[in-house]
């Protein structure tokens, strides 16, 4: 009996100590109704201030690469070279049927000028003889012939003149499309050589020297660097509540998290008819840490929303469990666990919460040692997360 007591003193000690272990790793604060501030956090993705994609223009071989991701360039700095030697044989090829077609249009031109001061006779070529054959049909064959209604001297001089004519229409024809294929091949020349469209740096580079391309195939990223970006699908029915210029709260995901203000540079005009949310961009201030891809958020005022507080707790009472943030509470000395929905980000370090707990329930700090820098984000369903 004795030492039946004895074990029960020793377990309830035991549990005793457990207790004030498990009370010193952690301490606990009553949730409080605080104002909502009527905004929706919206996830983001920040980009540069304008990028392109250069792209091939003609079949070849990539000779040359400016550099690598990071690199920077002014304007019109050259950054790939594709080789040319096959175009530059086509524009040999192309010069010399120009030549040619010159040729045949100054041939045309004589001819037409002979036909003009020394008419042939009756389509047949002029003839020696002292000239007396072409007296002869002068004097005698055409005012006989015409005579008699067997021809026409007036429409077969008007003929002859217009086919010699016709002869250099054609031939001028022939040097106009010479001259076109020579032209197509400069610009096919002028395109194995990418030149940087505005000042900015390489952000992707999708080619090595030595790889052979094609029309259309992409050779690398090109960006301006020194102003970003946010962008971000905002759901249709905030975009009301939105104008150019407003200035709204933000937060970069970059050391940690930064706060920042955002200006509205751009609401597009039409919404995405598969999720239902219009794309608009945010312009950040110059010296933001990080870079383009980064994951951003964005405080937009909800036009629904009610005046009603919601329930306010610190960001260190959050865990994470996937993408399901969760807290803990205490109910009845016993420590449970509350899957919630979160909502906007308060200064000090607090969190909205949309649902979940409620106003005077005891939430548990998480341990001291663990400071939980988690800020609120957006699920793919639109609901608000912690990152």
């Amino acid at each position: 009996m004795k030492m039946a007591l004895r074990v029960l003193s020793i377990v309830a000690s035991v549990l005793i100590l457990a207790q004030v272990a498990v009370a010193q790793q952690y301490e606990t604060v009553v949730a409080k109704v605080e104002s909502s501030g009527r905004n929706i956090v919206t996830g983001g993705t920040v980009i540069p201030y304008k990028e392109v994609t250069l792209s091939a223009k003609v079949p070849g071989r990539v000779n040359f690469v400016a550099g690598e991701e990071g690199s920077s360039f002014k304007a019109n700095d050259l950054l790939i070279v594709i080789s040319d030697d096959d175009i530059r044989a086509r524009r040999r090829a192309a010069y010399a049927d120009l030549l040619a077609a010159q040729a045949g249009l100054r041939y045309a031109q004589v001819q037409y000028n002979r036909e003009l001061y020394s008419p042939s006779i009756n389509g047949k070529s002029r003839s020696s003889g002292f000239g007396m054959p072409t007296m002869f049909d002068q004097m005698f064959t055409r005012p006989l012939s015409s005579g008699l209604g067997m021809s026409n001297p007036g429409l077969q001089r008007y003929s002859d003149l217009q086919g010699q004519f016709n002869g250099i229409r054609q031939a001028q024809s022939r040097v106009l499309s010479a001259q076109a294929r020579l032209e197509e091949l400069d610009v096919n020349l002028r395109d194995t050589r990418q030149l940087a469209p505005f000042d900015g740096i390489i952000v992707q580079k999708l080619v090595e020297t030595g790889t052979t391309v094609q029309p259309g195939t992409p050779l690398l990223k090109f960006a301006f660097v020194d102003y970003l970006r946010i962008q971000a699908e905002v759901p249709v029915r905030l975009v009301s509540s939105l104008k150019v210029l407003d200035i709204l709260p933000a937060r970069v995901d970059a050391g940690g998290g930064v706060d920042i203000e955002v200006r509205v540079a751009q609401i597009f005009p039409v919404a995405d008819q598969a999720r239902h949310t219009v794309t608009v961009k945010f312009d950040l201030p110059r010296g933001v840490p990080g870079g383009p891809g980064m994951y951003a958020e964005v405080h937009i005022p909800d036009p629904d929303a009610s005046d009603e507080g919601l329930v306010v707790i610190p960001e260190s009472a959050i865990e994470m469990q996937g993408s399901l943030p969760r807290v803990y509470v205490i109910k009845d000395g016993k420590k449970s666990m509350r899957l919630v929905r979160l909502g906007d980000v308060k200064p000090g370090g607090k969190v909205s919460i949309i649902s979940g707990i409620s106003a005077g329930d005891e939430v548990v700090i998480l341990f001291k040692g663990k400071q939980n820098t988690k800020s609120a984000g957006t699920n793919a369903d639109g609901s608000s997360k912690l990152n």
